[in-house]
């Protein structure tokens, strides 16, 4: 005996309709609609600010919200993605730079690099929580320089 494609009632042979739901036996379940190629439909602006500031992981969603078309004339978004890429080159700055240079010059680890680093996570965990409150704040230098960077573009 065959089972509805709906509602998984098991039906007989002779039913033209499913008892439970009413769908003809033989009907093909819904598909669901053909994807446009385009992964970013669905995120909404505020998901893809927010996700500008994933700790040390975000800079993947600032490459992508300023290289794709969707979030092209949306200037918070854009803002949010180039202060969440200013902040991770600060990061790195001091991990591959400024650690580097302050433990030869002491010889030894002062913990300045660690302290440096540790107001960047702050940094971005701050960012984290305005933007998903939907709270536009620009950092000291960060913000200054994504504003200068969005003044740069031309649509």
């Amino acid at each position: 005996m065959p089972f509805c494609t709906q509602c998984g009632k098991q039906i007989s042979n002779a039913d033209r309709f499913c008892p439970g739901c009413g769908t003809a036996p033989n009907a093909k379940p819904p598909q669901p609609p053909a994807s446009s190629g385009d992964f970013l439909a669905g995120l909404s602006s505020r998901t893809a600010s927010i996700l500008c500031y994933v700790p040390v992981a975000g800079w993947i969603a600032c490459v992508v919200v300023l290289a794709t078309q969707r979030f092209q004339r949306e200037r918070m978004v854009r803002f949010h993605a180039f202060q969440g890429l200013y902040l991770f080159v600060a990061w790195l700055l001091i991990d591959r730079v400024i650690g580097p240079a302050v433990r030869a010059l002491t010889l030894g680890n002062l913990g300045i690099a660690a302290l440096l680093k540790a107001a960047v996570l702050a940094a971005w965990i701050f960012m984290l929580v305005k933007t998903s409150q939907g709270e536009e704040y620009h950092l000291p230098v960060f913000g200054e320089l994504a504003d200068r960077s969005i003044a740069e573009q031309r649509y």
